[in-house]
């Protein structure tokens, strides 16, 4: 709303300047923690980690600041109204692809606690709630005293032409509030049958107990040789203390095993004996690598393995982490390898892949791809019945940014309905049912093992079925919208 009313008087320049200022005071805020990651893991020095942070805002905040200057570009009003929430979702989706994709934090994940109003993902994914936002926050804006006594048609600054969506008056207000009250209601509505609708589901659909592990292992000792055997005793430990619960299916974090599985013969012993015992399937987080005739390719990986100690699948991350697991234009910025120590060179996994065993089909999603809504969409729509996140969150310390994490991975359960279990080295380990309530949710740094049952739902969502047809319509309906105003 303070933004909206800014605009109202401003031209695109200004406008563009002023939705860029909003961006940098979000952003900085948002995403403040990355600064003690740097220092931290990275070992840069304050003065580089502070305007790498001020770089990663300014770059986010150039969406906010376009919005703004387009939306200032619309010369009649009531299209300003019809194309404000239609451009911000086009920017959102389009933030989700370029230079990689960094799509944290996205409007409509504000509503993670009113599960009434978040039920909509399952046709529109997240990007619908946030259409839902901006239209309120549109159609709520007061209009400045400024242009209070002006018409529909009335230009706001001398010799501009231009006008601003809070110049609408009388009726076209009256109407732009009529509808907002049908969209909240339609939505709330629809959330309230939903819900109902799928906790009906799930008392009628199997079923399949699992345990979330969390070893909460300090990221300072997680890649010590001295510490290896008794991190992964730990876990072991952790997860047999969970076998009187007789689960279908153990999952543990991300690299919990901080080893190559299968490769090392006397860990990997270790590891296959404590399953035996525990007589029942695990899903391990573990490094990996392809021997090729040329090069090694490594993978971040997680194995499924059998009651027997046998490997019945591998999951390899396909969304890695820019500087984390991978160095973008190496080849010609080779100097940039340097600004993360542990940089891994990882290969990619196949988009869609799951992991079966026996009535369950597993769509795993590993640390940063939970944030990435299409990758849960491919994984369902190829007959995952149980979504699984695991992570090691023990980069971002004690912040926000764990529970912003595990917040965004709400809303991959309601997207497509599918319950998600979620395993972090050092928390939040949890279970999200597919209406996004929160069954349970661990603390942060604290040793922890879970079991509950949830619900195997086969049904497929319009979100599974058809992906992001909403935002790419927005994205049409933005650029056909400004096109014909521009022209008038």
């Amino acid at each position: 709303m303070p933004l909206l009313w800014t605009l109202s008087d401003s031209s695109p320049k200004q406008a563009f300047r002023l939705g860029f200022i909003t961006g940098l005071s979000h952003y900085l805020t948002l995403l403040y923690w990355l600064i003690n990651t740097m220092m931290t893991y990275g070992y840069l020095p304050v003065w580089v980690a502070v305007p790498l942070l001020f770089l990663l805002a300014a770059y986010l905040s150039l969406y906010i600041g376009v919005f703004s200057m387009i939306l200032s570009f619309c010369r009649k009003p009531v299209y300003g109204m019809m194309m404000a929430p239609a451009l911000w979702v086009a920017l959102e989706y389009l933030r989700t692809f370029m230079l990689s994709g960094f799509p944290w934090g996205l409007l409509g994940y504000s509503q993670v606690h009113h599960l009434q109003l978040i039920q909509i993902t399952d046709i529109f994914g997240v990007y619908g709630v946030s259409f839902l936002i901006v239209f309120a926050n549109i159609n709520l804006t007061p209009r400045p005293p400024s242009l209070k006594g002006k018409g529909e048609n009335t230009s706001l600054r001398s010799g501009s032409g231009v006008e601003s969506p809070l110049s609408v008056s009388g009726r076209g207000r009256g109407w732009g509030l009529c509808v907002l009250i049908l969209l909240i209601g339609g939505t709330y509505g629809y959330g309230v049958w939903q819900i109902n609708r799928f906790d009906s589901l799930a008392k009628s659909s199997p079923s399949a107990k699992i345990t979330v592990v969390q070893g909460n292992i300090a990221q300072t000792e997680k890649w010590d040789q001295a510490f290896r055997t008794s991190t992964t005793l730990k876990y072991l430990d952790l997860s047999i203390s969970q076998i009187k619960e007789k689960p279908d299916l153990v999952v543990l974090p991300e690299t919990a095993l901080p080893f190559y599985f299968l490769y090392d013969p006397i860990l990997t012993n270790i590891v296959q004996k404590g399953i035996r015992s525990a007589d029942t399937h695990f899903l391990i987080g573990s490094p990996a690598f392809l021997e090729k005739a040329n090069e090694t390719e490594y993978y971040n990986s997680a194995y499924l393995i059998a009651p027997d100690g046998s490997s019945k699948g591998r999951y390899d991350k396909v969304h890695l982490v820019p500087y984390g697991e991978y160095v973008p234009l190496k080849k010609w910025m080779p100097f940039l390898g340097k600004i993360v120590e542990h940089v891994g060179d990882f290969k990619s996994g196949k988009k869609g892949s799951t992991l079966e065993s026996g009535n369950l089909s597993l769509g795993l999603q590993i640390c940063y791809e939970i944030v990435f809504p299409a990758l849960s969409g491919a994984m369902a729509e190829n007959g995952a019945t149980l979504l699984v996140n695991i992570t090691n969150d023990a980069w971002f310390g004690t912040s926000s940014a764990p529970y912003q994490h595990f917040d965004m991975a709400v809303f991959r359960a309601v997207e497509n309905k599918r319950a998600l279990v979620r395993s972090a080295n050092t928390g939040i380990s949890g279970f999200i049912d597919p209406a996004g309530r929160i069954i349970a949710a661990t603390p942060l740094f604290q040793e922890a093992a879970v079991t509950r049952s949830m619900p195997l739902i086969t049904e497929k969502t319009i979100y599974t079925r058809f992906g992001d047809w909403f935002a790419i319509t927005c994205c049409i309906a933005a650029v056909l919208t400004f096109l014909r105003r521009s022209k008038e």
